[in-house]
C-alpha cells in the first residue's frame, strides 16, 4: 500500500512497531488496522537515495488494501487484475494454509492434514523429500518442480500446525546470507 507519513506518525510507527500514517484529507494520525484489524507489524524500515521516501517492511495480518486485496497495486495499468507475482508464491501459499487451518473447510486435503496431525504430515514431509531425490536422481526437471512444490506446500502445512511464521524461515535465510 501507498500512505503519507509526517514526523510524528514516523515516531510512533518506530516506538509501536506498527505502521502509523498521517491523513492529509482528515488532518490526523491513523493507526493502520485500528477500525479493520488489519494490522502491519514493523519488521525494517528503509529510505532512498534522496532521503525523501520510506518502505516499511511489514508482517500484514489481512489485507493491506482498503478494498480487501492483499496490496493497493492489484492492476495493470489498462485495469484488469494482476495475479500475484510470483515471488510471492510461497507467503501467498502460506496465508492460505493459515486460513484453512484457522476455519477447517470440509473437503480440504489441506484441513484434512491438519485433522490427522503431527504425524501425517511429518510423513508427508518425509515422502516429498524423498520423491525430490529420485526425481533429481532421475534427471527429470519437469518432476523435480512439481515435488519441490509438493515439498514446499508440506513443509508451509507443517509450519502452520507449529505456529511458525513464514517469515522467521525467511529472516534465518537472511541471517545465513550475511
Amino acid at each position: 500500500m501507498m500512505a503519507y507519513m509526517n514526523e510524528e506518525s514516523l515516531r510512533r510507527t518506530v516506538e509501536s512497531g506498527r505502521t502509523w500514517f498521517y491523513s492529509r484529507s482528515r488532518r490526523q494520525l491513523w493507526n493502520k488496522g485500528e477500525t479493520s484489524g488489519h494490522f502491519q507489524f514493523v519488521k525494517g524500515i528503509r529510505y532512498d537515495c534522496d532521503l525523501d521516501t520510506l518502505v516499511v517492511l511489514a508482517e500484514q495480518h489481512g489485507p493491506a488494501c482498503h478494498t480487501d486485496e492483499h496490496s493497493c497495486f492489484h492492476r495493470s495499468l489498462d485495469g484488469r487484475r494482476l495475479e500475484p507475482a510470483v515471488f510471492e508464491a510461497l507467503t501467498k501459499l502460506y496465508e492460505l494454509i493459515r486460513e484453512r487451518r484457522r476455519l477447517m473447510p470440509p473437503g480440504s486435503y489441506t484441513t484434512s492434514l491438519f485433522e490427522k496431525g503431527a504425524d501425517t504430515i511429518l510423513k508427508k514431509v518425509g515422502e516429498e523429500a524423498s520423491e525430490l531425490i529420485v526425481a533429481a536422481k532421475n534427471g527429470d526437471r519437469e518432476e523435480i518442480v512439481r515435488e519441490t512444490a509438493d515439498l514446499f506446500y508440506h513443509v508451509e502445512v507443517l509450519l502452520a500446525l507449529e505456529d511458525v511464521p513464514l517469515g522467521d524461515v525467511f529472516e534465518e535465510l537472511l541471517r545465513r546470507w550475511k
